[in-house]
């Protein structure tokens, strides 16, 4: 079971990405993974932790990228 769940900021955030028509998938991506734990105990997919540990490796996605995939990460499954 998840205890953590997305910010009121983050989850702000994430929907000001999904309606950016200029975002990137990766964001999307990561923006509609933080909004489906906002309220919710649903926990990150394996699938997304990779994806967030990606992004926060890299120096090419924004800030926002990052925040959105640091809240996603904190989110994850510690079993895993």
């Amino acid at each position: 079971m998840n205890k953590k769940q997305t910010s009121d900021s983050v989850a702000s955030l994430a929907a000001k990405v999904l309606q950016d028509p200029n975002a990137s998938a990766t964001a999307k991506k990561l923006a509609g993974s933080a909004l489906s734990q906002s309220g919710t105990q649903n926990q990150t997919s394996s699938e997304m932790e990779s994806l967030a540990s990606l992004v926060m490796r890299s120096e090419k996605y924004s800030d926002a990228s990052k925040e959105l995939a640091g809240s996603v990460l904190s989110q994850s499954n510690k079993k895993r």
